[in-house]
């Protein structure tokens, strides 16, 4: 990932494995209740959901019985660390950093995507199926294994179905995800569920391994308020990237998401608005909720240098949180840079009006962070958008 080698943006499958497939029938209700956009064409995708739904809320019975009761008793010893940053920023790279440190605990894709049965099922099941699952993720070259580290925010979108997830269920209505970045505006039962899904995930986590919990989720930039209420000495690592790059990756990954999830037609419409709004209002959001965080638990990350220092930037990161263990994260570390730099990025179109247009709307996220303003901005010069 530090060379920046590009290729041509990639188009993976995510396989017949659907985001909707970790729902139990509760959640599925639930998710039907919100009127998903629906089309004969998914029909595979529809009919398969009740069928999951009822493995789930069994196998989800079942570990209740089993576990239930220890689960509930557990106590969180070790606040977790947070990974902020909008999507596409570095979110993943840092977390797959962090991930080689022992100290940590992460969740991994079996966890997010099966998270109401996971101490249950999750030996025996990803024993059985680690075969079948997709070589890498579908919007990027990022390998994928049962284990890799992933977004609690999908587990949430399964749980309480308030997640920016339920943007691919209803690729037609922005609001679904705006709903899920506006925590304080939810009804008292949405929000009680979202925060009851946030801590039995941790306290599962915290039940399977005692280590610290280490959590991605670009969304909770925008939940920093709520996060510091449940855990008050949690520590947050934000990583920031040029915003038009960010831009670019944000609407491919859209677009991937939609086409590998919807039970509808896939739309696009709108999604570089949408983009450039959700991302200005982050960076606020952020700019405003950062003087929250007590001295010493927040430090930012430049992706660009991350890129080409990952082991200096990271042991920054470390001091900045006086975060013990380093030591043991670098040498974990020294075996992986040489195929970190043999990664291949997505190499996107650059139109002038998105240019001119990212780099206007987000001018403040430009300055705060010194990224220059984009040098086609200056060269080029349209007034007719195309898509991204």
């Amino acid at each position: 990932m530090t060379s920046g080698e590009k290729s041509k943006a990639v188009k993976n499958s995510q396989g017949g494995l659907l985001l909707w497939h970790g729902m139990t029938c509760s959640g599925v209700w639930r998710l039907f209740r919100f009127k998903p956009l629906l089309h004969w064409r998914r029909l595979h995708r529809i009919l398969s959901l009740p069928v999951f739904g009822v493995y789930n809320s069994v196998m989800h019975r079942l570990e209740s019985a089993v576990y239930g009761r220890r689960v509930r008793n557990t106590k969180v010893e070790h606040p977790p660390l947070f990974v902020l940053g909008y999507w596409r920023s570095g979110t993943t790279l840092l977390q797959t950093l962090l991930s080689w440190d022992p100290q940590f605990q992460h969740l991994g894709l079996y966890r997010a995507l099966f998270p109401w049965h996971f101490l249950l099922t999750e030996k025996i099941v990803t024993t059985l199926t680690a075969p079948f699952v997709p070589e890498n993720r579908p919007m990027d070259n990022i390998k994928v294994s049962w284990d890799a580290p992933q977004e609690d925010d999908m587990s949430l979108c399964i749980m309480a179905q308030v997640s920016s997830c339920m943007l691919l269920s209803h690729p037609h209505d922005p609001s679904q995800f705006w709903r899920a970045l506006k925590l304080d505006e939810l009804p008292p039962d949405e929000l009680k569920r979202w925060k009851d899904s946030l801590m039995l995930l941790v306290k599962k986590q915290t039940f399977a391994s005692s280590k610290r919990i280490m959590m991605k989720s670009p969304i909770h930039t925008y939940h920093i308020p709520t996060l510091l209420e449940m855990f008050p000495d949690a520590r947050f690592l934000y990583i920031h990237r040029n915003p038009y790059n960010v831009f670019r990756s944000s609407c491919h990954l859209r677009h991937r998401m939609i086409d590998e999830n919807t039970l509808g037609k896939s739309v696009y419409e709108g999604t570089e608005e949408e983009v450039i709004s959700t991302y200005r209002y982050g960076f606020e959001k952020y700019e405003k909720d950062r003087e929250l965080i007590p001295k010493g638990r927040l430090h930012e990350i430049s992706f660009e240098k991350m890129e080409q220092d990952p082991v200096g930037e990271l042991r920054s990161a470390y001091e900045g949180l006086e975060l013990p263990g380093f030591a043991e994260l670098e040498k974990a570390l020294q075996p992986e840079l040489e195929s970190l730099k043999r990664y291949k990025k997505n190499e996107f179109h650059d139109d002038p009006y998105w240019v001119n247009r990212v780099y206007d709307e987000l001018r403040a996220a430009f300055e705060r962070f010194g990224y220059e303003k984009p040098t086609t901005v200056q060269n080029n010069q349209s007034s007719e958008p195309s898509k991204v």
